[in-house]
């Protein structure tokens, strides 16, 4: 019974973005059907074969060593934090940071990380039929982030028409950062983490190309060359021009940029814990049962049941959907670390909410999607998005439902 309500789920969540589709005449409906196949089929793979387990546990063990790697520099610095029975979560899943930006700022300085986004935008435009920049930005977000993505996007962003701008601001909404996974594997289970990142990718184009859909003509599928970007790694010309920053001023300013994200990241957690807990405060007054769990409990219940979980699950997990799109994800990590791999929790409903959470969607970023296109685009182009902040939290919330509904059905 309760797969087919997942299954059920999954339809429903697709005719929720027709319905909201801002033109249903446009929309291409094979595109749509061989991207929502190719996930069925990569998240049948990664969760129920042995090979697709095996590849998703090997990479969960490499960000592991990862972190387990920086916990060598933080103990030099800071022995009694980390030689301890229960590290603080600052710094068992905030402070690994500070080697693992730097990293992935390395191998994009070396050219690596742009190769292998350059090959994996063209074979994800080939196999879904997506324009090539929306397809080369889909891969580029899943290792850069959203706004770092945007940044080295600006001349692109620039030349493209602004309905194509407000679907690169949609999909933003659906991302996670490559050096940032590894703080994630440390709070919830890693398996079900780095399946969710390629799933999302994917589901971000389904989703946009029925909620916007926008006709991209041959002239206009295009790359322009980015500094920085994987498509520059095209241009032999730009190669030579481009002066390179010296490598250790490049690795210090790395450091320091992941310093200021450990503290952003941070104040963001703390604030918004302090905020959830003040408007419980004041409507308990109200009422004693009363708070903003049970308010977002039951806004998002119906999408929650519709995961094929048992009644009292769907309105915790329905609870958990509400308080990561009101704060973020690192708040609900928070709150389930220490009882998500325990019998609390079933292994479907372990499986959807990891995947549910695996994304930035929340109210603050689309706060800083708006922030970074006022500055890499003209006012006309970045009205129409500001214009359209609803649209942006739709995608982010219907890739995430999508994500973990396909994850869900098989997982048991």
């Amino acid at each position: 019974m309760y797969l087919a309500v997942n299954v059920v789920g999954l339809v429903i969540f697709l005719v929720l973005g027709w319905l909201l589709s801002k033109d249903r005449s446009n929309i291409k409906w094979k595109a749509v059907g061989v991207m929502v196949v190719v996930n069925l089929v990569l998240a049948w793979f990664l969760t129920s074969f042995s090979i697709g387990r095996t590849i998703v546990d090997v990479a969960a063990k490499g960000f592991n060593e990862l972190v387990s790697v920086a916990y060598t520099g933080i103990a030099f610095a800071l022995p009694s934090m980390v030689n301890v029975k229960q590290m603080d979560w600052f710094v068992q899943v905030l402070l690994p940071i500070l080697m693992i930006v730097p990293l992935f700022d390395i191998l994009t300085y070396i050219g690596v990380l742009p190769w292998i986004i350059k090959w994996l935008g063209r074979g994800l435009s080939k196999l879904t039929g997506q324009p090539r920049f929306e397809s080369f930005f889909a891969v580029e977000m899943m290792f850069l982030g959203n706004t770092e993505a945007l940044a080295v996007s600006s001349l692109q962003l620039k030349q493209m028409k602004a309905q194509r701008n407000l679907t690169i601001a949609m999909m933003s909404m659906s991302c996670v950062t490559a050096s940032i996974v590894g703080s994630y594997t440390q709070m919830m289970p890693a398996a079900y983490i780095l399946t969710a990142i390629p799933i999302n990718v994917i589901n971000a184009l389904i989703v946009t190309s029925m909620l916007n859909p926008v006709t991209v003509t041959e002239e206009e599928d295009t790359i322009a060359t980015m500094s920085g970007s994987a498509t520059a790694a095209d241009a032999e010309e730009n190669k030579e021009a481009a002066k390179k920053e010296p490598f250790f001023s490049f690795l210090g300013d790395s450091i320091l940029g992941a310093g200021r994200l450990i503290l952003i990241i941070a104040a963001n957690v703390i604030a918004f814990v302090a905020l959830a807990a003040l408007i419980d405060k004041v409507l308990g007054w109200v009422t004693p049962w009363l708070s903003l769990e049970h308010i977002l409990g039951i806004v998002m219940y119906p999408f929650a049941w519709l995961m094929g979980l048992p009644v009292n699950d769907a309105f915790q997990f329905a609870q958990f959907m509400g308080e990561k799109l009101v704060t973020n994800e690192f708040v609900v990590m928070g709150k389930v670390t220490k009882t998500i791999g325990t019998a609390a929790f079933s292994p479907h409903y372990r499986a959807v909410l990891t995947v549910f959470v695996t994304s930035f969607a929340n109210f603050s970023t689309v706060g800083m999607i708006i922030g970074a296109f006022k500055g890499l685009v003209d006012k006309e182009k970045n009205d129409v998005i500001a214009g359209n902040v609803l649209y942006m939290l739709l995608s982010g919330i219907l890739v995430s439902l999508l994500s973990a509904a396909m994850v869900g059905m098989f997982v048991w």
